[in-house]
């Protein structure tokens, strides 16, 4: 990274004392003044830079914030579940408490303001202010200095700047609901804010990506949006669609003028005339037109996509491929595959050491899929290499996503570190498809969102086109693409990480997880969908396949194989065994494995944590029923 000239520290934004103010008030010490900095086009750049650095920092989006953030949903869930300690009186539950309060605890909507893995003065909510403040200084700065009128590069540098910002308050958002609002560089009087409505920030970023659109070239069309760790026109338009869908949708809210109060809040839309889907769908409709129709993006094959992410080769953007933005780790940073590719227990591929596999998709999940579907195999695996670098079945209670593998790191191959340098996606163009189709939906446009549609399935049906024009055809009525878009979408983005703000936004996320755990409990008796599945009740026979494992038996299959394959004895009873002491499907995995709280709603956004509380000198306090202290 190039070298950072005018930059402040998280202390400016989360942990900053009184004697700061003289600092702030002060020119801040830098190679240049800000004239020379911000009318020198490589001189703004790494200004803008220092904000990438401030994500990449290990209690950031590098370790803590992806880490997290997506987990758990009615498709995805944290894997190390350690089981609960269970209080009853009079045969009732009385308290819920995580054995391994430290992680699960975030994942089941337990976390609390103490969270040893979250509560850090360098955490990502600091973290994420330091990169905010330094976006806002570049931002002031080619403003002020940067002729924008006049140098069309340099306009762009803006709009990449603005971009960057709204994608930083998103994700501060989708953690922790109502934020402070920093759209100019900290001075001593803004040193220590309150938190504001999420509104407040919605209507400013949605401005931002409005003013920085039209200044962006599309994907491929410079050298800097040929690259998908730089900010181009396309993702841009996602973007401003991602914002709108959460910003017009459902998620629990404090009553008006009640943010920072201590409101338990109430599940909700905004009353923000500004943010209604009659103000916020059209634009983002055309948004979505444009990029579709500017063909600088498409659909790859899904394969060649997710070996691409794990071998860091998805950094080329533009016509012919899909991905549109990465977090941009340089090949020595970032956990991705670390902690969510397949499991690795101390084989040659993840270095001879244990790695992977802390997230994976649900139990039930590779049986919503068609067996035709080549989502399927590469979404949900439920083998591991072993020590002696072999696959091995791990049971029907635990998958992985095969969308991430150590063995596919072949150009930049795991060491063993702490660290894997995977670049993970971001957004893609499959999302810009299925945002379109569900906007379109809810305008009224039903023909143009099944052909939306109909491009996600012909890409996962290659081998039977018309099964994926029939299954599309035959949708009729708006609440029909509604349903439609909410399974597509779970199959489609699996692993992903973005299901859970789906669920949140349209006010199905108890149901569809609740939905979940009724599903595994009939996989686990062997009724509903499940009772007529022969293999599920004895034996299942796997065949090595090149890279990949092949496993029959889970779908009802009653003729024995032909060719060389393997009999693992009683690999599926394990899931009639109620208790289990740890295996299987038992009854505290099912009851509290998605969640340990009564209602994970209440509980949808993460708590302020004790260090930002303590260090904003009381202007920051919680909502939604966590604890102030």
């Amino acid at each position: 990274m190039k070298k950072i000239f005018i930059i402040l520290s998280a202390a400016v934004i989360a942990v900053c004392a009184s004697s700061c103010e003289k600092f702030l008030d002060s020119e801040a010490p830098s190679s240049f003044d800000a004239a020379t900095v911000f009318s020198n086009y490589s001189l703004a750049e790494s200004q803008m830079f220092s904000a990438l650095e401030s994500i990449g920092q290990q209690n950031s989006y590098r370790g803590r914030y992806l880490s997290w953030i997506g987990l758990n949903s009615d498709i995805e869930w944290f894997n190390s579940f350690d089981g609960v300690n269970i209080t009853e009186k009079d045969g009732k539950v009385t308290e819920v408490k995580e054995k391994d309060e430290s992680k699960h605890a975030i994942a089941a909507y337990a976390l609390k303001p103490n969270n040893d893995q979250l509560n850090l003065d360098n955490g990502p909510f600091a973290k994420l202010y330091e990169g905010i403040e330094r976006l806002n200084l570049t931002i002031e700065g080619i403003t002020r200095y940067g002729k924008i009128e006049e140098n069309a590069d340099m306009a762009s540098l803006l709009g990449e700047a603005l971009t960057l910002r709204a994608m930083f308050y998103y994700d501060l958002v989708r953690a922790w609901g109502d934020v402070p609002a920093r759209f100019e560089p900290t001075t001593s009087e803004t040193i220590y804010l309150p938190k504001v409505s999420r509104d407040t920030v919605f209507v400013h970023i949605l401005k931002d990506l409005e003013s920085a659109i039209p200044v962006l070239a599309y994907p491929g069309k410079t050298a800097v949006t040929s690259r998908t760790d730089r900010i181009n026109k396309v993702f841009a338009e996602g973007l401003y669609a991602r914002i709108a869908l959460m910003a017009s949708g459902y998620a629990i809210r404090p009553d008006d003028n009640m943010v920072g109060t201590g409101d338990p809040g109430t599940v909700r839309i905004t009353n923000e005339p500004m943010l209604q889907k009659s103000v916020l769908y059209p634009k983002a409709l055309e948004y979505l037109r444009d990029a579709i129709n500017s063909k600088s993006a498409s659909l790859q094959d899904y394969e060649t996509l997710w070996k691409n992410q794990s071998n860091c080769d998805n950094l080329v953007a533009g016509p012919g491929f899909e991905t549109l933005y990465v977090i941009p780790f340089s090949d020595g940073r970032g956990r991705w595959n670390f902690t969510f590719a397949i499991r690795s227990e101390e084989s040659k591929y993840s270095d001879g050491i244990k790695r992977g596999g802390d997230a994976g998709p649900i139990p039930t999940m590779w049986f919503r899929y068609d067996p035709k579907d080549i989502r399927r195999d590469l979404t949900c695996v439920n083998w591991r290499w072993n020590s002696n670098n072999e696959k091995e079945l791990v049971g029907i209670q635990k998958w992985y996503f095969g969308k991430y593998r150590f063995e596919w790191m072949t150009r930049n191959p795991y060491t063993g570190g702490n660290d894997d340098g995977v670049k993970p996606l971001v957004m893609r163009y499959a999302d810009i498809l299925l945002m379109a189709a569900e906007i379109a939906n809810e305008q009224g446009e039903l023909n143009e969102a099944k052909e939306y549609l109909r491009q996600i399935r012909h890409r996962a049906f290659p081998t039977d086109l018309d099964a994926a024009d029939a299954y599309v055809d035959k949708i009729g009525s708006k609440d029909a693409m509604f349903n439609a878009i909410v399974d597509e979408r779970a199959l489609e983005f699996c692993g992903e990480m973005t299901r859970k703000f789906d669920l949140i936004r349209w006010n199905l996320l108890k149901d569809k997880m609740d939905e979940s755990r009724a599903e595994m409990r009939d996989l686990r008796e062997l009724r509903g969908k499940f009772a007529n599945i022969n293999g599920l009740g004895g034996d299942v026979y796997v065949q090595a396949n090149g890279s990949e494992i092949s496993v029959w038996g889970l779908t009802g299959e009653v003729t024995k194989p032909k060719g060389n394959w393997e009999k693992k004895s009683g690999y599926i009873n394990k899931i009639a065994d109620e208790k289990g002491n740890g295996t299987g499907l038992y009854d505290a995995l099912l009851d509290y494995g998605m969640y340990s709280v009564s209602n994970p709603v209440q509980h949808t956004f993460w708590p302020i944590f004790e260090t930002t509380m303590t260090n904003s000198q009381g202007y920051i306090k919680n909502d939604y029923g966590y604890d102030n202290f």
